[in-house]
């Protein structure tokens, strides 16, 4: 291994790899240890780099590196790009990794796989760690890119998403419950003409949070018409002209306005209210609006957003807890971890505004 496949399994340049094995600032404290991480368990010493130290756990026999616990990214593929630690979603993921191995005596190493060099990378990452317990993020990924992952990583936990016919852990939110939170929530509030803000990227999550406000929408025999069907990007926390145009069109018209809308994740919630406002429609008085993750910056936002709350730490601990098994003992029957959401209600939704004469 040299020095640009620790930059692919880093996700960073190889300028940045040489910052981090020169000591010269330049790079984060999190990404330099990243690196340096990835070096050590390839073997790969560079001239002239003094080692740092590491704390070894109360677990781990004096004098010793804590066990290493692999979290594969595959970026450039669906929602998860190059910067993914940028997005809220899964820099809570991060962050909750990062405290559940510390705390269990472990040291986390991140490593991206490109998915434009999707089997070099895989190689790589396969022959440093198929012997251990590994997670995969797999949020935006498909079956059959799991599929391959786990062929080669067979103590693999995947983490964010659940394909039911793999024989592989899975560790998941049960998406299809929050969706019918959200639905019949709005539903019990009055809410009969409810709009739905769907991503243009698709992704299971996304799909069953739809089957799940569906069955709410049947049980209250409520619906979502055409016209009040949203199809915005999930990455863009902004108003979105595709968006205003849509809505724009109906108040044009004089058409009925939805008097709620769904929105799969909050970062299309966040962006849905910007949207309104330039519109001059507010929130919740004309309109409700919920979201889906309950991310920090649900209560940043004004008015405070109603969300579905995905507990990422749950989910984590039991995904960290699930690759540490793994990695203690031959590969055997797997598990699927469905965890359970709650609605969590805030300044944005309300009760269904009285008709109008």
């Amino acid at each position: 291994m040299n020095m640009e496949d620790i930059a692919r399994l880093a996700g960073v340049s190889k300028g940045a790899v040489s910052l981090a094995f020169s000591g010269k600032p330049g790079i984060g404290d999190e990404t330099r240890e990243r690196i340096l991480s990835i070096a050590r368990q390839a073997g790969y010493t560079p001239r002239s780099r003094v080692r740092p130290p590491v704390r070894p756990s109360e677990d781990s026999p004096r004098g010793r590196e804590p066990a290493v616990l692999p979290f594969l990214v595959v970026a450039n593929s669906g929602i998860v790009t190059t910067h993914y630690d940028r997005q809220p979603f899964f820099r809570e993921l991060i962050h909750y990794l990062e405290k559940s191995t510390e705390s269990g005596g472990l040291s986390l190493l991140i490593s991206a796989i490109d998915m434009e060099r999707f089997e070099d990378d895989l190689r790589a990452v396969a022959e440093a760690h198929s012997d251990r317990g590994a997670i995969l993020l797999g949020t935006n990924l498909n079956k059959e890119v799991i599929s391959r992952v786990a062929e080669r990583l067979p103590k693999l936990v995947v983490l964010d998403t659940c394909f039911e016919t793999l024989p592989v852990p899975f560790v998941y939110t049960n998406n299809a419950l929050g969706g019918y939170q959200a639905g019949a929530s709005l539903c019990r509030s009055g809410h009969r003409t409810i709009g739905y803000v769907a991503s243009n990227v698709r992704i299971p999550n996304f799909d069953n949070r739809r089957r799940g406000f569906d069955e709410a929408m049947r049980e209250w025999g409520a619906k979502v018409l055409p016209e009040h069907e949203f199809s915005v990007d999930p990455m863009v926390p902004t108003a979105q002209e595709a968006f205003k145009s849509r809505f724009r069109r109906l108040l044009n018209e004089g058409s009925p306005l939805p008097t709620a809308l769904f929105c799969e994740s909050d970062f299309m919630a966040i962006g849905a209210m910007k949207s309104l406002a330039e519109l001059g429609i507010r929130v919740p008085e004309q309109v409700s609006v919920v979201g889906f993750d309950d991310i920090a910056e649900a209560v940043i936002v004004s008015p405070e957003l109603t969300t579905v709350r995905v507990d990422k730490e749950k989910m984590v601990r039991a995904a960290v807890r699930l690759a540490s098994a793994a990695g203690d003992s031959p590969s055997g029957l797997s598990v699927k971890v469905a965890v359970d959401t709650v609605l969590v209600e805030r300044l944005s939704s309300s009760s269904a505004p009285l008709p109008t004469e």
